[in-house]
């Protein structure tokens, strides 16, 4: 089979592979549809490391092409969706109630972001065929009057900005400043307004993001090229600051800016990827010197089935329309073209389609 690979550091290409059989707990998936997402771009950047010839991508659906004899209540054809993560449930990190820290597979053995498989531990979903793993509590079944392209947010960029809004423990009425309005910084923008928040603030300055961030319910959106976004959210907050803040954006300005903004007593949820550098500096005097009543709250997207059905059902029930982020579509053959876009954010580039 065909699949696309990061093949080292900062080089990227097709390669042929054998098409993988599953084991007992597994299930092969025939490919569709996915998109690209900038993760992959860390990833081929180094952010985890060296990897040789991993097959890259982690949102996906497709049709099940084989059952492993374990596997039970799917039916061979059946369209899927898959969780971007896929953990096992049963190692004690699952069952302490952190999925996302999968104990399995992890090469450093404490299961940090061990459910983050694709692309990580084994090969990602950009092939014509990808294993699911633990299939039972990972495959999803995609309803009739759900379309792939619907289908396909749920994997990342909904669970991932949704749980940006669900840990920024936003209280009914409060208020939020969300930093950086591109795929996961749109669905956390969305998030708060399905959690109640009474202002959204988005940070952004591409004009067609800004636009977005409008749609899916900010009530105020600060272009920081053209005003200073903390003095500004401070003053709309009449100098107090906001109950909460989002970083989606994964860089140190956006981070400290979170905690600058945030009152005492708030929540600031980094939900964005920090791909780059050693350390993620705090600034002292805005944290209380340490004992200013701010709480960080991280996460790695929630997976699973159960996650996967609740998103679908707010789709089903026209709660989110997802596909205004799709900007782009290109056949599997085109890819690299795809990636190349998304690593340089060119051509207004949100997400790209893939079809199989």
């Amino acid at each position: 089979m065909k699949t696309f690979v990061m093949k080292e550091i900062d080089k990227v290409g097709f390669m042929e592979k054998p098409i993988p059989e599953p084991g007992p707990n597994e299930a092969l998936v025939k490919s569709t549809a996915g998109l690209v997402c900038t993760s992959d771009v860390h990833t081929v950047a180094g952010a985890i490391g060296e990897r040789e010839n991993l097959t890259l991508g982690h949102e996906a659906v497709g049709e099940i092409a084989q059952l492993g004899s374990a596997v039970d209540g799917f039916e061979k054809g059946e369209r899927v969706t898959i969780a971007a993560i896929t953990p096992c449930f049963q190692c004690q990190n699952c069952q302490r109630g952190y999925t996302s820290q999968c104990e399995e597979m992890t090469p450093q053995g404490g299961g940090m972001l061990g459910g983050w498989k694709y692309a990580n531990v084994m090969d990602g979903t950009f092939g014509e065929y990808f294993i699911v793993n633990d299939a039972k509590a990972n495959l999803v079944s995609i309803p009739d009057d759900i379309t792939d392209e619907e289908a396909l947010y749920t994997t990342d960029m909904m669970t991932t900005g949704f749980m940006g809004a669900e840990n920024a423990e936003i209280p009914i009425g409060g208020s939020v400043a969300i930093f950086g309005q591109g795929a996961v910084g749109l669905m956390a923008t969305a998030g708060a307004k399905l959690l109640g928040a009474g202002l959204i603030i988005a940070v952004e300055t591409v004009p067609a993001r800004k636009e977005l961030a409008k749609k899916y319910g900010a009530d105020i959106v600060i272009d920081f090229k053209e005003t200073d976004a903390v003095e500004k959210i401070k003053e709309l907050t009449n100098g107090h600051g906001v109950d909460s803040a989002i970083e989606a954006l994964g860089a140190q300005i956006t981070f400290e800016n979170c905690i600058k903004v945030t009152r005492p007593g708030g929540t600031i949820s980094n939900v964005g990827y920090h791909g780059k550098g050693e350390y993620l500096n705090i600034p002292r005097l805005d944290f209380g010197v340490g004992m200013g009543d701010k709480t960080i709250k991280t996460g790695l997207c929630p997976g699973g089935s159960e996650r996967i059905k609740r998103l679908l059902r707010l789709i089903k029930n026209d709660r989110i329309d997802p596909t205004l982020l799709t900007t782009h579509e290109f056949t599997f053959d085109e890819i690299d073209k795809a990636f190349e876009l998304m690593k340089n954010k060119e051509d207004n580039i949100i997400k790209p389609l893939i079809t199989f």
